[in-house]
């Protein structure tokens, strides 16, 4: 307490003890390919946040257009506000060579990133790269492209592989393995990654040529667009493609009805409505929790918000005050979630429930160091309960929580 030494009137700052949760960003795009000026800032990871800065910094005096110039001028067209671009030499892989940190490795050490795509790079390693990506983060997600000629419809629900050469064979005779061995088109399932057919045709930004594009950069400005609009929790689906004149194939009903359970997400023409996004399925398995889009998506934005929101704290004594204000926090939170629409329920106790306390956090896991927080949520789709930990370790024993 203070001491006053005279008769007078004292205002003191007394803290609430609140520590609000905000919401981490969900719409800031990574790209990663080879731009009309290919030696433009070359394996940097470019903060952009209009066309007409990466025109400035990526085109400069060039005419000629990629399909990472194409992608990031759909990006903004549909509702993208900003993006990190990675400037490649052509045919370098996404991952970069050895210790060389280039493409997606420059994209580990941004953490606003919630979105990664490499336009046009349609091949199985390329797939791999991009999945790897997002699922070693566990905080964005992935989308790919289909390839161009995107008529065969049963290739698409299989899973495509990389076909070698034969043995001590060269020239033709080292012809790769039988080509129904490797012939689907399908990525592998994975809980952080999309795939979306076919492509857009659309008048090139710099050419003024109407040409095929792939669709994952106007697909993340429709993502960044639906998610200011309505919140990461609405499906990015049922909403127009700017910018797209025609589609490169045209989806039918039947055709897609075989490739929706596979985790192919169609972009279809509608005689009325026009072009647009008629999908949203992730690319895991078709009993996974995380099949729907927004849920895997609203998932990482709570993961991260509350994991940045709690690191206050680390090193707090881990007893029954801190349990209750992390009770508080991540309730409030949640409770300003569930009012966007973004949980199930008629009440908050119906959305979420959220339990740190003697049970959750015994002698053994105070002496390691850490403090769990037990959180169930229930999303707007699926309806059941899907239950994740919040765990904050310092890596030491003690009875101190960490991060």
């Amino acid at each position: 307490m203070p001491v006053y030494s005279s008769p007078g009137i004292y205002v003191e700052e007394v803290s609430g003890g609140s520590r609000p949760i905000e919401s981490v960003g969900t719409s800031t795009a990574g790209f990663v390919g080879t731009a009309p000026d290919a030696t433009a800032r070359r394996n940097e990871a470019v903060a952009v946040n209009s066309w007409s800065e990466f025109v400035r910094v990526f085109v400069g005096d060039r005419t000629d257009s990629t399909p990472l110039s194409r992608a990031v001028y759909g990006f903004f067209d549909n509702g993208g506000g900003r993006c990190y671009v990675v400037n490649i030499p052509q045919g370098e892989p996404l991952a970069g060579k050895g210790r060389q940190r280039s493409g997606l490795r420059l994209l580990e050490a941004i953490d606003e990133v919630a979105i990664v795509a490499a336009p046009g790079y349609t091949d199985p390693l390329s797939y791999e790269d991009l999945l790897a990506h997002c699922e070693l983060m566990g905080d964005r997600m992935a989308i790919l492209d289909g390839p161009e000629h995107t008529g065969d419809v049963e290739r698409l629900t299989r899973v495509g592989g990389v076909t070698l050469p034969k043995p001590g064979k060269k020239g033709p005779e080292a012809e790769a393995a039988p080509a129904e061995d490797n012939s689907g088109l399908r990525p592998r399932q994975s809980d952080y990654g999309t795939f979306y057919v076919p492509w857009l045709v659309v008048r090139d930004p710099l050419t003024g040529e109407v040409v095929n594009t792939p669709p994952s950069g106007h697909v993340a400005g429709v993502w960044a667009r639906s998610d200011s609009l309505r919140g990461v929790h609405k499906a990015p689906a049922n909403e127009p493609v700017r910018g797209a004149v025609d589609l490169s194939y045209r989806v039918t009903k039947v055709e897609q009805d075989v490739l929706n359970p596979a985790g192919v997400n169609c972009i279809r023409h509608f005689p009325a409505e026009g072009i647009r996004i008629w999908g949203a399925r992730t690319l895991a398995a078709s009993g996974s929790e995380w099949r729907y889009l927004n849920v895997r998506r609203l998932f990482n934005m709570l993961k991260e918000s509350i994991g940045d929101g709690t690191r206050w704290i680390v090193f707090e004594p881990n007893d029954n005050l801190l349990w209750k204000s992390i009770r508080r926090d991540v309730s409030a939170f949640l409770t300003r979630v569930w009012r966007d629409g973004a949980l199930q329920g008629r009440t908050p106790q119906e959305a979420f429930f959220v339990k740190c306390d003697e049970e959750t956090n015994p002698a053994e896991v105070r002496d390691a160091g850490q403090v769990v927080t037990l959180i169930g949520i229930a999303p707007v789709k699926p309806a059941e309960f899907v239950i994740f930990k919040i765990s904050q370790s310092a890596g030491a024993g003690g009875d101190q929580a960490g991060a």
